[in-house]
């Protein structure tokens, strides 16, 4: 690969998405088929699994065995941990998250979809709308991921019923108008024989949309993130001491919004001094502008304090600076979120312990009422609670801000990770 094509690899357009559906909707087998046709695997990987679907008396070549990597999920024939995998076609390069089906693994999904661009929801087509199918797209849609492809599959098990397909449509689009979701598509497909996966079914020419591949490889994120509201936390403060970097002093970290460009007038949280930018360096070498989600160090025009967890933001927008904070929180540990339990939190790049004052209610996922006599947060179950940080921390509305926006609370005995909030 010469390095002009190599750097144009590099500098292409990266789509982070995630994958969800209830158990045995087709989501490995989707991925499988995704990677298959786009020619993003190896043909001895593609004989493996060949002779693995032989071997277990399958009829086809099951696709879903390439993505489902632990033993047990692979003997079980169900997705139990997260799968990252990575493809890349000549237009965009790919990150997917295929994320549980099982209501026990709701937890994972958060994980998976948490960074995503994209949320692909299948549906099986002999089912229609179910309680996990809400389920997800309401974790989707309170994660805010800005876009979201419903892809009704097994298509091919229902002898390709425009009928079938058009019902399922009506009926989420009927749950989805409760729910915050800016950019929602659907797909008729059958991952298993690959229509409207990468190529145009010929079984379904009542559908003239786009094929999945075509609407992932063209679908707009540029504007997703937040260009406006510049935050900049602090991870590091690099001070090399060497010979040739005597004096260096800078500021590594990633940018979680706006753009910054040398000589932008800044302000540092929390100690309110204002400076000006005086370079930005990367590992190549210094840039002109630097914006989300790329890793920098900023160099200021003057000497201040300022160590890891603090933020550099623009003077005349600055984030909202408090202890005591509303989230939203997805509860992912077996042991019940406690009301006065002290729990250490991370926010951004800043660590610190909370206290867990008010639990207001939980949600029920299938209607999205609010249940307000039961306060009792278990595995899985998202709820509005209020906390109050030993420290002020510098965030922003979970909806502004994907990054700034968002906490996760940790036990301190056993060091898991038990909740992830999203601030309200």
């Amino acid at each position: 690969m010469s390095d002009k094509s190599k750097n144009g690899y590099l500098d292409m357009e990266l789509l982070r998405f995630t994958t969800a559906g209830s158990v045995d909707d087709g989501k490995s087998t989707l991925i499988g088929r995704m990677l298959y046709d786009s020619k993003s695997i190896f043909e001895d990987q593609y004989e493996a699994i060949r002779e693995a679907s032989e071997k277990r008396g399958e009829e086809y070549v099951n696709l879903a065995l390439l993505t489902d990597g632990l033993r047990a999920e692979r003997e079980q024939g169900i997705t139990i941990d997260v799968a990252y995998r990575y493809f890349a076609t000549p237009l965009r390069k790919f990150i997917i998250a295929d994320t549980p089906g099982h209501i026990q693994y709701t937890r994972n999904m958060v994980t998976g979809a948490s960074t995503a661009n994209l949320a692909i929801i299948l549906i099986d087509a002999r089912k229609g709308v179910i309680e996990q199918t809400k389920r997800h797209a309401f974790i989707a849609s309170l994660l805010k991921i800005p876009h979201l492809i419903i892809c009704v599959n097994k298509m091919d098990l229902v002898n390709f019923d425009q009928e079938v397909y058009d019902n399922i449509k009506k009926d989420f689009k009927l749950f989805a108008s409760k729910l915050d979701i800016q950019d929602m598509q659907f797909i008729p497909i059958s991952a298993l024989l690959g229509d409207n996966v990468v190529d145009k079914s010929e079984n379904m020419n009542w559908y003239e949309g786009s094929t999945l591949m075509y609407l992932l490889e063209t679908i707009h994120i540029g504007s997703d993130l937040n260009l406006v509201d510049c935050r900049f936390p602090v991870q590091y403060v690099i001070r090399p001491q060497s010979t040739e970097f005597h004096d260096y002093r800078g500021y590594a970290g990633r940018i979680a919004g706006g753009v910054f460009k040398p000589g932008d007038k800044v302000m540092v949280l929390p100690s309110g001094f204002t400076t000006k930018i005086k370079a930005i360096d990367t590992f190549e070498g210094e840039i002109s502008e630097a914006f989300p989600p790329m890793s920098v160090t900023i160099r200021l025009e003057d000497e201040i304090d300022i160590s890891r967890g603090d933020m550099i933001v623009r003077e005349g927008n600055v984030p909202t600076v408090g202890q005591d904070i509303e989230l939203m929180i997805c509860w992912m540990n077996e042991r019940p979120l406690q009301v006065n339990g002290k729990y250490a939190i991370k926010h951004t790049t800043k660590d610190a312990r909370c206290i867990v004052k008010e639990i207001k209610y939980k949600v029920d996922i299938n209607n999205l009422h609010r249940i307000e006599d039961d306060k009792s947060i278990g595995l899985n179950d998202i709820a509005r609670i209020s906390i109050r940080t030993t420290q002020p921390f510098f965030y922003d509305k979970y909806k502004t801000n994907r990054t700034t926006g968002s906490v996760i609370l940790i036990d301190e005995g056993t060091n898991e990770t038990v909740g992830a909030g999203m601030i309200i």
